[in-house]
């Protein structure tokens, strides 16, 4: 009786221990696997969240200041592009309404005999004679004429140099715009040509022939 006791006292004593170890083993696998775990998670590399602009916050900022639309869809190398065709755009309103100020002012002072004001003198072709007096009819006429034509000259290019400003405001804005649509645009240098012989069965219109077919991989 006593011996049964005892092979069941080391049955239980090895069940115990046989516990403790395990429970061990798995506690320092634990010890073990974790710092791993977090190295391995403070090495890698925080989340990288790829840029995808905005198709109305483009044409919205560049629609507000001009460029600015550029910016946001980081293509920095057409700022130079855009800033300097506003300026070509502003130099030309600016040239042509001050000539057209200029012409028109001789113009009015030379119609209106205005004393106050001898603009239009610094217009006389050197062929006139120096008293305005001496002229003849045909001589006032031809000179009202010409300033008349060099004043409507001027103002029809410093109105047309205001619609291209304009145009050149828009095309940036659909510049923006485009830039958005064709940003996940494919431009990998994975395009090839496939030609191959091709037969061309017969229809009610064409007769059987040989052709070249040529596919295109893009």
């Amino acid at each position: 009786m006593k011996s049964a006791n005892l092979q069941i006292l080391k049955v239980y004593i090895g069940l115990i221990l046989t516990g403790l170890c395990f429970s061990f083993l798995r506690t320092e696998a634990q010890v073990i696997t974790q710092p791993e775990d977090s190295i391995n998670n403070s090495a890698l590399p925080p989340p990288h969240t790829i840029f995808k602009p905005n198709a109305t916050r483009a044409i919205l900022y560049s629609a507000i200041v001009p460029g600015l639309g550029q910016i946001y869809n980081r293509k920095y190398w057409k700022l130079p592009l855009v800033y300097g065709s506003f300026i070509g755009c502003a130099y030309a309103i600016n040239w042509n309404n001050s000539q057209y100020t200029d012409y028109k002012e001789a113009f009015t002072g030379f119609e209106d005999a205005d004393e106050t004001t001898d603009l239009w003198k610094s217009y006389v072709p050197r062929s006139y004679p120096k008293n305005p007096d001496e002229w003849t009819i045909e001589q006032r006429n031809r000179f009202s004429s010409a300033l008349k034509s060099k004043k409507d000259y001027y103002r029809n290019y410093r109105d047309m140099s205001i619609l291209i400003t304009v145009a050149v405001y828009a095309v940036w804005i659909i510049d923006a715009y485009v830039d958005v649509q064709l940003f996940d645009f494919d431009v990998s240098p994975d395009l090839s040509m496939r030609v191959a012989p091709a037969v061309f069965e017969k229809t009610v219109a064409t007769s059987r022939s040989m052709g070249v077919r040529l596919g295109f991989t893009f």
